[in-house]
């Protein structure tokens, strides 16, 4: 088994490991063993690209409705000759 240290861990976040490992029954070193367990026994699955993503975040949210300007018929072309 490989070993691990962790430095600079906020003191909230410290207290934190430590109250749920209390609650839990075990050390601070089985809780964190335990979390990283649980959090990276999940394996995703990233299907589409960037735009599906963002799309998939911001769906349930609903949809705008903009106002498209009218627009202006085209402009005759320059005439560079004259």
């Amino acid at each position: 088994m490989a070993s691990m240290t962790i430095r600079d861990i906020d003191e909230k976040l410290k207290r934190r490991l430590r109250i749920q490992a209390a609650r839990h029954g075990r050390s601070m070193e089985d809780e964190a063993r335990d979390i990283l367990r649980t959090a990276l026994s999940v394996e995703t699955t990233r299907t589409g690209g960037l735009v599906e993503a963002i799309r998939a975040r911001i769906e349930p949210f609903g949809g705008v409705e903009l106002k498209i300007a009218p627009r202006e018929a085209m402009r005759e072309p320059v005439d560079l000759d004259k």
